[in-house]
């Protein structure tokens, strides 16, 4: 697999991402079992002053997220680089975000001028998993859910600024209606797949 640091190996990190109220520890665990590799768990980078906001049902803003971005930035390039296969799991919203966790702080410094590098919308050893579903179906599992600092009620601000990823940031959209089975056997398809076209490069 050519990878952009210019090494070589013949598998690939996962990145997962989905609104805060659709992440399900079992669905992870089920792919972590398939996968065999370890989880981060993006709630765990946030700093204690995120937390607080989420505690008293305030929006996070993008200056909030950034430096927790740039964490989660780092944690996937060490897996990169050291040729390991991981999971992240975490809101990544907007396609900005995604930017900077696959770019760090050069998706921060590069304007939109003509002249200027354009960032690559995905790399060849890193794809994305959109769990996605209807406001009232997540919102429920949200208010079920115990022991999250994150209150239900923020729900709508995560609603009102998601940018649904595209094909070409390399991801797999997972409608949580779906049996948690045939989400796993899902990604199995799709990593064999990346893995296959990884091996033509």
């Amino acid at each position: 697999m050519r990878l952009q640091a210019g090494y070589t190996r013949d598998r690939a990190p996962v990145q997962v991402f989905s609104h805060l109220g659709l992440k399900s520890l079992f669905v992870f665990c089920q792919i972590i079992y398939f996968l065999g590799w370890p989880l981060h768990e993006g709630d765990d980078f946030h700093p204690q002053e995120n937390i607080e906001k989420m505690v008293r049902g305030e929006p996070l803003t993008d200056q909030d997220r950034l430096p927790w971005l740039l964490k989660l930035h780092e944690v996937i390039q060490r897996e990169r680089s050291s040729g390991s296969d991981a999971l992240v799991a975490c809101s990544a919203l907007k396609r900005h975000y995604r930017q900077i966790l696959l770019n760090g702080s050069k998706a921060l410094t590069l304007s939109s001028g003509p002249d200027q590098e354009v960032l690559p919308p995905a790399f060849p050893d890193v794809f994305f998993l959109f769990l996605h579903g209807s406001y009232d179906l997540i919102h429920q599992r949200m208010v079920a859910r115990r022991g999250h600092y994150m209150r239900a009620d923020l729900l709508r601000s995560q609603f009102d600024v998601l940018e649904p990823p595209v094909d070409e940031e390399n991801v797999l959209p997972l409608d949580i209606r779906r049996s948690i089975a045939d989400m796993v056997m899902e990604v199995e398809k799709h990593f064999l797949s990346c893995m296959s076209t990884a091996v033509m490069l």
